[in-house]
């Protein structure tokens, strides 16, 4: 190719012609060449298996999950436990792994090295067991519908084991994935089952804490017995009430008191009276009347005060009566007088009148029923006057009760507290024992969040590693490249001359002519068209 001129579109293709086989012809055999070592190299077979996580079936709402960890956390530990030494030992001993002389430490750490647990993405395309699908439609769905409230884990997980042997591939994935899922189950109800035995033992700790404070608490209340700041109300009610009967009480006194002087009065004017009429015995009538009188005023007072017009109207004729009787007696009028000193003095007075047969004589009825009212007032006094006394002690008790020391109801406040304290424990760790029972229950069951088996691992079709199509495009993409740089290199060190433009460029002078090149096909083509016009003639 000369060079320091332009070339164009019928340049190139000429070039192209020109070199198509120095292009061509490498680039076929790098292919095969590559194929061909894609052959030699050692298959690597993947078998893949899909976990799904599914959500418990009863509602949060009823039953809280025990166990609160993520599943893409859990599912660490649990690869970490399944692709164990010793877990891993016995899988390949049981499955007869260790052949053509690997020792079994060998294949074990073959096998952890080839074992993979990846996440599944539900938006990613879908996959089968042994490579990439060639459906544009998913062959399953890994969505799930996501409650109220709950985060969005991940659906599920898939399983990856690779072996040089499909077989191998397929037992190897297929163990892994039930030791994971028998290892999910374990650890679960592991887990409930021991936040059960956890929660049982805090229990009976707490209810041993409760039991002493409890125990404190009765002790405390049998030595200050009515003292205690939780009595104050009933001891202010009681006291209230003691002070109501004393008041009533004390109201009684008065009244019997009262009664008394007025019964003692009446019966000091009874018995002038009566001893009046025996010396003046023309005025029974008079001292009959004046008797009845003074009962109607007695049993008036009793329901009425003094004002009250039958009150008045009865003193009024009591009244009345005795000046009657001072205008017909003037002894007994002196007998009045000195009765209203004492009442000692006029029964000694009337006793000394000169009537020796009065003590001889029985005391009329009147007499004796105001004497009969005057002793009723006595006992009632007395025993007015003993419930006055009881009740003034009651009073005096409970004032004291009321006067708590600080010191008892600081000891009470705190006692109480510790126990209210210990009461709320025990109540909660109560009620998460139930609570984790009724977990464990569900967990035993498989009622809670499991990982279920949704595809199983299958036996691969073709082999993951070497994939041949791809060697084989990576030969014939190494083929070109080398055939288009040899076809470069060996156009740009070309200096034939093969057209005008070369001309020009080669030697710088304007072209007068130009006699075309016959070559061999030229020549052959001008002795076949005289072999034809020959045989014409």
């Amino acid at each position: 190719m000369i060079a320091n001129r332009e070339l164009g579109i019928d340049d190139y293709l000429e070039i192209c012609r020109r070199r198509a086989m120095l292009v061509i012809v490498p680039a076929l055999i790098a292919a095969a060449l590559g194929l061909g070592i894609s052959f030699l190299l050692t298959p690597k077979y993947i078998s893949r298996s899909l976990l799904v996580v599914e959500g418990q079936t009863v509602p949060d709402g009823y039953v809280k999950p025990i166990i609160t960890q993520r599943v893409s956390d859990r599912m660490l530990t649990l690869e970490q436990n399944v692709l164990s030494r010793d877990r891993l030992q016995a899988l390949v001993t049981r499955l007869g792994l260790a052949t053509k002389g690997e020792s079994v430490s060998d294949v074990v750490e073959d096998i952890r090295n080839n074992v993979t647990v990846t996440q599944a993405d539900p938006n990613a395309p879908p996959t089968n067991a042994s490579g990439p699908s060639k459906s544009s439609s998913p062959p399953f769905s890994i969505r799930r519908r996501v409650a109220p409230g709950e985060t969005n884990d991940v659906p599920g997980f898939y399983v990856n084991v690779t072996a040089n042997n499909p077989r191998d591939a397929q037992q190897i994935c297929g163990e892994i994935t039930s030791m994971l899922l028998a290892e999910n189950l374990e650890l679960r109800e592991q887990v409930a089952q021991s936040t059960t035995d956890f929660l049982s033992a805090q229990l009976v700790q707490a209810k041993h804490s409760l039991d002493e404070l409890d125990g404190k608490i009765s002790q405390f209340n049998k030595a200050y017995l009515g003292q205690l700041p939780s009595d104050t109300d009933k001891n202010l009610k009681i006291l209230m009430e003691l002070n109501s009967r004393l008041d009533s009480t004390t109201q009684t006194l008065s009244r019997a008191q009262q009664d008394k002087s007025f019964s003692e009065s009446l019966l000091a004017q009874d018995l002038t009276t009566w001893k009046t009429s025996l010396a003046s015995p023309n005025l029974p009538p008079l001292r009959q009347e004046l008797i009845n009188l003074q009962n109607q005023l007695v049993t008036l007072r009793a329901r009425y005060t003094d004002d009250f017009p039958d009150v008045v109207k009865t003193k009024r004729d009591i009244a009345e009566l005795q000046a009657k009787l001072k205008d017909l007696s003037p002894q007994a009028t002196q007998d009045a007088a000195l009765n209203k000193t004492s009442e000692a003095q006029s029964i000694a007075v009337a006793t000394s009148a000169g009537v020796e047969s009065v003590a001889l004589k029985m005391d009329p009825p009147e007499i004796l029923r105001l004497r009969e009212q005057v002793h009723q007032s006595e006992v009632t006094i007395k025993r007015a006057t003993q419930e006055q006394k009881r009740l003034q002690d009651l009073i005096a008790s409970f004032q004291n009760k009321l006067a708590v020391s600080p010191e008892v109801a600081e000891q009470y406040r705190q006692l109480t507290r510790d126990y209210e304290s210990a009461r709320n424990i025990y109540d909660n760790l109560l009620a998460n024992k139930n609570a984790a029972q009724i977990q464990t229950e569900m967990e035993r069951k498989q009622q809670g969040e499991q990982i279920t088996l949704l595809d199983a691992a299958g036996l691969p079709d073709f082999p993951s590693f070497p994939v041949r199509w791809m060697f084989a495009a990576g030969g014939l993409g190494a083929g070109l490249a080398f055939g288009i740089m040899a076809a470069l290199w060996l156009e740009l060190r070309d200096k034939n001359i093969r057209n005008e433009a070369d001309v020009v460029a080669a030697l710088g002078l304007p072209t007068l002519g130009s006699v075309p090149w016959l070559g061999e096909k030229a020549e052959s083509k001008r002795i076949a068209v005289m072999s034809r016009r020959a045989a014409s003639i």
